[in-house]
C-alpha cells in the first residue's frame, strides 16, 4: 500500500497541469466566481475529475476572513457527513478481513446497545445502522452531538438511544440520523480491536495516502493550514467556533468529525471512480458495490424531478444515489455550522467532483453542486448560477408564506417572579439534567452536559422561549405542564422555526422537574 501515495502524487501532478488551460476550466471558473459573488463566501476549494483524471483544481478566499491566509489545496476543511462514507469503508475493510458481517446483530459487538423497542434491539443489524431507517426520528438525539463542545460520550449515546421514542416503524422509511453512525464507529472499534480514530488512521488514511486527513485529537498549529467556519453578520463573514490550539477528539467523529484537504479528497474520490489493483486489494469490488448500492429509498423532491429529470433516489451505506438526466449519480454532502461540502461521483464515466466551503452555504452548495453535475449530465444547458439561485429564493419565499413561523421580534427577558412556579432542576432520560433558575432578576437555562445550550428565558407574546447565549443556535419554545397527581411538573420544547435544522431536535426532549433550584 505504501506505493499508492507516490503513484497518485505523480498522477495529480500530470493531470492538473495538463488540463489547467483547457476550455472547460474557463467554464468552471465562471461557475465558481459567480457562486462566490452571489453568496459572499469566505473561501472554498474545488476539484473536478473527468474520465479518471483531475482536470481542474481551484481555491478561493482565506482560511480566516481578513487574515490574508489564502486557502490552497492543502487547507483542511471539516467534511462533516462526508465522514460517513469513510466510516462505512472502514466497516467494509473489516468485512473483507473476516472480522465483521453486515448481517451481524449490533448486540454481538455492543451487548449494552438498546433501542426503544426490544424487538428492534434484537433485530438491528450492523447494516441497519447505516441506512437511516431505524425508526429514530429525523435528527433524533442530535443534541447529544451538537452544539460542540459538550460532555456527552459515545457511551452516553448508546445508553440514551433506548429513551428516544421512534418516529416510524423499523426499516419502513428514510429519516436521516447521526447517532447510529456513532454506534457504527463503536462497532468498528469492537470488531477491529482498537479505538475508531486509530482504526481510521490505520485502515483508511494510511493505506490510501490521505496524509493530511485528521480525526481524533490533533494540534492545530503542528498540522497547520486549517480553515475556520464562518457565519454572516451584518454583511461580513465572521469566524464562529474557532479551533483552539488542541483540536479534541469528538463524540461525533464517525458521523461527521473528519477533516481533509482538497488533495486528499480528490485521492479519495478517484479511488472510487478508477481504483488501481492495489486499491482493490485495500477494499474489494464486492464491498465497493455493497456500499454504493441502493438499500433504502429516499422520497424524491419535486425540485429534483424538475431540475434533474430524476426518477428514483436511495441511500446506500454512507452514500446517496439518484439518476440525473439519465446518468447515475452517487454523492453525499457535509453540513456543520459554517462548513459545507459535497462529493459527487458519476461512476459510469469515471467523472466526479468535490468542493468544500468554510462559510454558511446551504444555497450556495445546492447551486454549485447542481451546475457541476450538469457539466457532465447536460453540458448544453444554459442555466447559470443566478438562474438556480433565483429559483431557490422564489421557492423559499413561497414556503415562508405557507409556514406559520410566529413573530418573536417583540420579546423581553422574563422576570424571575413570573416563572417562580416553573423554575427548578429538570431531567430528560437521554439528555440528562438542565436547570431553569433565577439569575440577576432573570431566568437562565443551562444544560449540565451541553455548555452551548445556555441562555435567557424570554417572554414573547403569551409564550416563553429560551434565547441562547451563543448566536447561531435556533431558539426554542418552552412549554410547561402542571403537575398531575403524583407526576411532577414537566417541560417540553420546540423549535421557534418549525422548519429549522433537524439537529435541533428539541421536540424529542421530555423533561421532568426533579428538584428546586440549588
Amino acid at each position: 500500500m505504501r506505493n499508492i501515495k507516490l503513484t497518485l502524487l505523480l498522477w495529480f501532478a500530470c493531470s492538473c497541469t495538463a488540463h489547467a488551460a483547457n476550455g472547460p476550466a474557463n467554464d468552471f471558473d465562471k461557475i465558481i466566481d459567480d457562486t462566490v459573488a452571489r453568496y459572499h463566501l469566505p473561501g472554498l476549494a474545488v476539484g473536478v475529475i473527468e474520465n479518471g483524471k483531475v482536470v481542474y483544481v481551484r481555491t478561493v478566499g482565506e482560511t480566516v476572513a481578513g487574515s490574508g491566509q489564502k486557502i490552497n489545496p492543502q487547507t483542511l476543511f471539516k467534511i462533516a457527513s462526508n465522514s460517513k462514507a469513510m466510516t462505512t469503508a472502514l466497516l467494509g475493510r473489516l468485512v473483507d478481513q473476516g472480522k465483521l458481517r453486515w448481517d451481524d446483530p449490533v448486540t454481538k459487538y455492543l451487548p449494552q446497545f438498546r433501542m426503544h423497542d426490544p424487538w428492534v434491539t434484537a433485530n438491528m443489524r450492523v447494516a441497519d445502522l447505516l441506512t437511516h431507517s431505524s425508526g429514530l426520528p429525523e435528527g433524533g438525539g442530535d443534541l447529544m452531538l451538537w452544539p460542540e463542545p459538550n460532555l456527552f460520550t459515545r457511551a452516553d449515546i448508546i445508553h440514551g438511544l433506548q429513551y428516544i421514542k421512534p418516529g416510524y416503524s423499523f426499516r419502513s422509511q428514510y429519516q436521516y440520523d447521526n447517532l447510529l453512525y456513532v454506534v457504527a464507529g463503536e462497532v468498528a472499534a469492537a470488531a477491529g480491536g482498537a479505538p475508531y480514530e486509530t482504526l481510521m488512521h490505520r485502515e483508511v488514511f494510511t493505506p490510501l495516502g490521505l496524509s493530511r486527513c485528521q480525526v481524533g485529537e490533533w494540534n492545530r498549529d503542528a498540522i497547520g493550514n486549517v480553515a475556520q467556519p464562518h457565519r454572516r453578520d451584518q454583511g461580513h463573514n465572521v469566524v464562529m467556533r474557532a479551533d483552539g490550539l488542541v483540536v479534541p477528539a469528538i463524540t461525533s467523529d464517525a458521523a461527521g468529525g473528519i477533516r481533509c484537504d482538497l488533495d486528499d479528497m480528490l485521492t479519495w474520490a478517484h479511488q472510487w471512480l478508477d481504483p488501481s489493483p492495489e486499491q482493490l486489494r485495500w477494499l474489494s469490488g464486492t464491498q465497493r458495490q455493497v456500499l454504493q448500492s441502493p438499500h433504502m429509498l429516499i422520497p424524491l423532491s419535486a425540485q429534483r424531478r424538475a431540475w434533474d429529470n430524476s426518477h428514483v433516489m436511495a441511500y446506500g451505506y454512507g452514500w446517496r444515489m439518484t439518476d440525473v438526466n439519465g446518468q447515475w449519480l452517487v454523492w453525499h454532502t457535509g453540513t456543520l455550522s459554517g462548513m459545507y461540502s459535497m462529493l459527487a461521483l458519476l461512476p459510469d464515466h469515471k467523472d466526479g467532483f468535490v468542493f468544500m466551503i468554510n462559510g454558511e452555504a446551504d444555497e450556495a452548495r445546492t447551486v454549485l453542486g447542481e451546475l457541476l453535475v450538469k457539466h457532465f449530465t447536460a453540458p448544453g444547458e444554459q442555466r447559470d448560477v443566478n438562474w438556480y439561485a433565483d429559483q431557490l429564493e422564489r421557492d423559499a419565499a413561497k414556503h415562508a408564506q405557507k409556514s406559520a413561523v410566529p413573530d418573536i421580534a417583540a420579546q423581553h427577558p422574563a422576570a424571575g417572579a413570573e416563572l417562580a412556579a416553573w423554575t427548578g432542576v429538570y431531567r430528560d432520560p437521554w439528555f440528562g439534567e438542565m436547570s431553569l433558575c433565577p439569575r440577576d432578576g432573570q431566568v437562565h437555562f443551562a444544560a449540565a452536559k451541553s455548555p452551548g445550550m445556555a441562555g435567557t428565558v424570554m417572554h414573547a407574546g403569551t409564550r416563553y422561549l429560551v434565547h441562547w447565549d451563543h448566536s447561531g443556535e435556533l431558539d426554542a419554545w418552552l412549554n410547561f405542564h402542571a403537575a398531575q397527581g403524583a407526576q411532577p411538573i414537566t417541560l417540553t420544547m420546540a423549535k421557534t422555526d418549525p422548519q429549522g435544522d433537524f439537529s435541533s431536535d428539541y421536540e424529542d426532549l421530555h423533561f421532568s422537574r426533579i428538584s428546586a433550584c440549588h
